[in-house]
């Protein structure tokens, strides 16, 4: 749990940036020229505009809250539903064992972070407080306003807006994110013919799960952005699908219903690379985070590994110096 809370927590805070870039390519408003066009612009643009501390780590603050227990009971329930699966010795095969640790723990973990995701998703995406640069429908100062208000305007259930699309991302994420680094750790094992790997191999293989895993995820993370940040609708015909629009302007206003339906209304409206907004930041994010992850928790797991050896060892020749001199007297 320490070596998980501390891996993922690390990692987080220094993808941040990232994970913002992704965010406002996928929320933005529908409009032709968009205001972000890619990964790169959309960089520039926001350091040029907001800055670093307001624009580009906007919503750090839940994000770490957020993260540091979620992380923290993530690892903690992966290795202890791993170890009680292979303890059961009837031959479940390891992918089994590590798709279903994995989506357990991520189911856990969910209870916590979720609302921090909704708070972080929000700040990303407005900006600065009362920026003319960004137009988001969201106006707050800092985390706690942000809590009040949505608490004064939407009622508790809005801090687990987006909860299902936020489970269907991350438990098959976290699911395919396992499995694949345990499949790829025992690849690179095998090909260097050694069990224990280099820093440089311990980052590939945790980059390619990470990677790998968000791409093929991307459609549910776009959902789970928009469901997150979308206003609802004040009007029952608001409510109502929008049919097919004519113009850019009418797609800023479709209120997504649900996961399925936010799926099909935007591959009908724009096709495939409208269920794949995002997908460079978001694959960059994941590869790098996980291998950032991946690489600090098996650290830490080694050092309290020889901690705990040394002590033992210490108690082992403690235990022969007593029995020496018992023997003596």
């Amino acid at each position: 749990m320490l070596a998980g809370g501390l891996g993922g927590s690390t990692a987080d805070f220094l993808m941040h940036s990232i994970d913002t870039v992704k965010t406002r390519l996928q929320g933005q408003k529908l409009a032709k020229p968009p205001k972000y066009q890619n990964m790169l612009h959309a960089y520039i643009t926001i350091v040029k505009q907001e800055g670093i501390a307001h624009g580009l780590y906007g919503g750090i603050a839940p994000a770490m809250l957020g993260s540091i227990p979620a992380t923290t009971i993530y690892f903690g329930t992966y290795e202890f539903v791993k170890r009680k699966m292979i303890g059961l010795k009837i031959g479940i095969p390891d992918t089994v064992v590590h798709l279903t640790a994995g989506s357990i723990g991520d189911i856990m973990a969910s209870i916590v972070y979720v609302p921090s995701e909704v708070l972080k998703t929000r700040l990303q995406l407005q900006g600065r407080y009362n920026n003319p640069h960004v137009v988001s429908g969201y106006n707050y100062k800092n985390t706690w306003h942000a809590a009040q208000m949505i608490y004064k305007l939407e009622g508790f259930g809005a801090f687990y807006h987006g909860f299902k699309a936020t489970l269907l991302r991350d438990v098959p994420f976290s699911a395919l994110q396992f499995a694949f680094y345990e499949r790829f750790k025992l690849w690179a094992m095998l090909y260097k013919n050694s069990n224990n790997l280099s820093l440089e191999w311990e980052i590939a293989t945790g980059a390619f799960a990470g990677g790998l895993a968000g791409a093929l995820t991307t459609p549910l993370d776009v959902m789970k952005t928009l469901l997150q940040t979308q206003k609802r609708p004040t009007t029952k015909a608001a409510k109502q699908p929008s049919p097919a629009p004519s113009n850019a302007s009418k797609l800023t206003h479709h209120y997504y219903s649900g996961i399925w339906e936010g799926l099909l209304w935007n591959y009908k409206n724009q096709g495939i690379g409208g269920l794949f907004r995002g997908i460079g930041p978001r694959v960059a994010w994941t590869s790098m985070q996980s291998g950032l992850m991946f690489v600090i928790y098996e650290q830490v797991l080694e050092l309290l590994e020889n901690v705990e050896k040394k002590n033992i060892k210490i108690h082992q020749d403690n235990n022969k110096t007593f029995e020496t001199i018992r023997d003596i007297k």
